[in-house]
């Protein structure tokens, strides 16, 4: 790329991202990792190349989602340098409202509530769904510690001790952290480590727009030569810029625990037919692997109208393995006595590493706690709390400490205590339900990962994937079919390479633990740094949380070799790409930024020489409000020509999950027949072209689908520039930049109201 003196000539000769333009370079935007800290000019990049949502800066600026990306303090410069009126963005103009649009539906635009008439039915239905992978612990859990790699010998002290252990786990990492705390940090009432780190991105840009609002004051982008000068950069202390890297490792190990949960849950269900019959063993793994495969193949159909019976089917398990083991426990009351934390204590000193060890089996009691928080946008805090206290955390005690009184009663029982509970006749209708609880455990993790990619997306570390909407009426039912595809052949290789759930076990931990502790570390900086929290307040509770994270980690990593290594391996390979693509952004970001051209000094030589005007509309997607498009460079460069009406859309993705249909656009009428367009939507929603232009046309813009064109830039990555990004990570970028899911389907752009300029970019 290069620039010159004249803006319209060498600096339009320049390369594009696609179908956008780069403002200069923003030092408050800094893009970091352990491999590089790059300063970039916005946060992000744009387009068919990058595909994808903007990079997030660690410095908390929020990114734009779509072609390219700009904090979102820049889209308040916007109003303010704007040369025209602004147009409304909440009062149509009056000829909108005698010929208003048709509406758009958005794909799951129903926005779910929480009243309270409805929260028992929203609690039944968070059983279903929030509580499948935790529900179905009893399954493996407590055999893990006494038939696993590192069993106990089958003890009463030992089998005290366990459940002690199990009883505390579950009060103290999941009733008191996630229920009573956790799920107090909610972003506009979702959850997720995503949304935490979306929280803390948006308490810090508090500053950042002060610094946008003054320096807005003191310029105006539509005067010849103007361009906003950046604010200075705020001090960011070590902490601050390793949150994110922090957000993307706990991102990534949930992609692990996504491939985990589905192959162990199955597998461990199906293995009770070998309790019934030594003759199912070698039918255990082709049946696995046959409700696996059928599982991914039947999610392109959706999930709703089989969700509608989840509900329903988890209470029915809840209660059967509520009964099952409160009936043992009954026989032998003397499995209560483990509620007194005595027995955990005289349980290490008498089992000392050993007893570390098996913690890493216990802690599969609490596998699935990260999903109170992570689904709470679907049911709302209130009925997720409900059904943990009410049903959930009572069925599960009920059931472990029935194992424990099975086992109290007979030792030889530990190859599979839960399935020990069931009466010989209920043996095959309960493997039965345990295969369908398994299903629904499973079916809850994929949808999951489908949810997180698609914040990913939208907050710039993940490149541009296809999504498709399975209901119209129920906003979060989506499918990924790239993921989707991924995750059945990583579950059916995990199932074929382990062939065993305890062996598995051992690769499920680490996920869990890793992750909470991530959880634990960004709920700190949120209480410190957005609800003002003292240290003296703060560093307690969470220290009481890490403690617990950081033992249960502990003992895991001491089963590294027992399967360990695939949970490591497989997150540090998706952090790696994760921190490729924010990177690779940021740097191709400051690359575009050197050829930035003040729009003022565009908008002057056009005055000046009067272009002729074609009749129709062009949009053309812009990096940010000051800037002028390098698409609309090189259009006007080489065919000397305008649209009658030129758009700049800029699509910004906000750091709250949804922005209201209402709020999503901004319009400043910049003279000339110039527009600037600022569309905003959340990290848990996908932009749509379609809409912005009905939005528009309701405004009183001459927009129509059918007479607007679309400018967007295709960019090739070349891996020789300057760029400090090591060059594999460089060909890793280009490679995950051409394979992005096209910018035009993913923004629901008709494809034959688009015109492509190419471009060659040096990374």
């Amino acid at each position: 790329m290069s620039t010159g003196s004249d803006p319209l000539g060498e600096a339009a000769s320049g390369s594009m991202p696609d179908g956008t333009a780069c403002a200069s370079p923003r030092t408050d935007a800094v893009a970091s990792s352990s491999a590089t800290s790059i300063i970039t000019g916005q946060s992000a990049q744009q387009a068919s190349a990058t595909g994808g949502a903007p990079p997030v800066p660690s410095d908390g600026s929020a990114p734009v989602a779509g072609h390219e990306s700009m904090s979102t303090h820049a889209s308040i410069s916007a109003s303010a340098v704007s040369s025209g009126p602004t147009v409304p963005s909440a009062q149509p103009t009056p000829s909108a409202q005698s010929a208003p649009a048709a509406p758009f539906i958005e794909p799951g635009a129903t926005v779910p509530t929480h009243a309270a008439n409805r929260l028992l039915p929203m609690a039944l239905a968070a059983l279903g769904v929030v509580y499948g992978d935790i529900g179905t612990s009893p399954l493996y859990a407590i055999k893990e510690c006494f038939h696993g790699l590192h069993a106990l010998p089958v003890t009463p002290t030992n089998i005290l001790g366990v459940l002690s252990l199990v009883f505390w786990a579950l009060t103290v990492v999941v009733t008191l952290k996630y229920v009573l705390f956790i799920m107090r940090a909610d972003n506009d009432g979702e959850g997720g480590i995503f949304a935490l780190l979306a929280l803390l991105r948006d308490g810090s840009r508090d500053g950042a727009r002060e610094n946008a609002a003054r320096q807005a004051a003191g310029s105006d982008d539509t005067t010849p030569g103007g361009s906003a000068k950046p604010a200075q950069a705020p001090t960011i202390s070590r902490f601050r810029r390793m949150l994110p890297v922090v957000g993307i490792f706990g991102a990534a190990l949930l992609y692990g625990d996504g491939v985990i949960t589905p192959a162990i849950s199955v597998l461990s269900a199906v293995e009770g037919l070998e309790v019934a019959t030594e003759a199912a063993a070698p039918f255990v793994l082709p049946i696995t692997i046959g409700v696996l495969v059928g599982l991914f193949m039947a999610q392109r159909h959706g999930t709703e109208r089989i969700g509608k019976v989840f509900g329903p089917v988890m209470v029915v398990w809840f209660a059967a393995i509520a009964t099952l083991g409160i009936m043992a426990a009954l026989r032998n009351p003397q499995v209560f006595a483990a509620i007194s934390p005595t027995y955990a204590v005289r349980f290490f000193m008498e089992n000392h590493l050993h007893g570390m060890v098996v913690l890493g089996s216990v802690v599969l009691c609490i596998t699935g706690g990260e999903a109170l928080y992570a689904d709470m946008g679907h049911f709302g805090a209130r009925p997720i709390r409900l059904s943990w206290m009410a049903v959930v955390f009572p069925a599960l005690m009920c059931n472990y400490l029935g194992q424990g009184a099975m086992l109290l009663a007979d030792p030889e029982l530990a190859f599979n205590p839960f399935y020990a509970l069931v009466p010989r006749p209920l043996l095959y209708p309960m493997v039965a339900l345990s295969t369908v609880a398994t299903v629904i455990a499973s079916q809850a993790m994929i949808s999951g990962v489908y949810s997180l990619t698609q914040q990913g997306i939208q907050l710039g570390f993940v490149p541009r994937m296809r999504i498709v909407h399975t209901s119209e009426e129920t906003r979060g039912q989506i499918y990924l079919p790239t993921v989707n595809w991924m995750l059945m052949i990583a579950c059916v290789g995990l199932v074929l390479a382990f062939q065993e759930s305890s062996r598995l076990a051992g690769a499920y931990g680490i996920a869990v633990t890793a992750t909470m502790g991530m959880t634990s570390l960004l709920y700190y900086a949120v209480a410190r740094q957005r609800w003002n929290w003292r240290a003296w307040q703060a560093l307690p509770l969470v220290a009481l949380f890490l403690v617990f994270d950081g033992a249960f980690l502990s003992a895991n990593l001491l089963k590294i070799m027992d399967g360990g290594w695939f949970t490591l391996l497989l997150a540090l390979g998706v952090m790696t790409l994760m921190l490729t693509w924010r990177d690779g952004r940021a740097a191709l970001s400051a690359r575009f930024a050197a050829a930035s051209v003040p729009f003022g000094t565009f908008l002057e030589g056009v005055r000046r020489t009067k272009p002729l005007r074609v009749p129709g509309t062009a949009v053309f997607m812009s990096v940010n409000p000051t800037g002028t498009p390098l698409p609309l460079l090189h259009h006007y460069k080489h065919n000397h020509t305008l649209h009658e009406t030129v758009m700049l859309l800029t699509i910004v993705a906000e750091p709250t999950p949804f922005v209201p249909r209402p709020d999503r656009l901004v319009v400043h009428k910049l003279g000339e027949g110039f527009h600037r367009m600022v569309a905003r939507y959340g990290f848990m929603q996908t932009p749509r072209v379609p809409e912005l232009v009905q939005l528009a046309a309701a405004r009183g813009l001459p927009m129509r689908m059918e007479t607007t064109t679309f400018f967007v830039g295709r960019e090739t990555l070349l891996t020789s520039g300057a760029s400090n990004i090591a060059g594999w990570r460089k060909a890793l970028f280009a490679f995950m930049s051409r394979n992005a899911w096209n910018a035009t389907t993913f923004f629901g752009i008709p494809p034959g109201r688009v015109i492509e300029i190419g471009a060659q970019v040096e990374l």
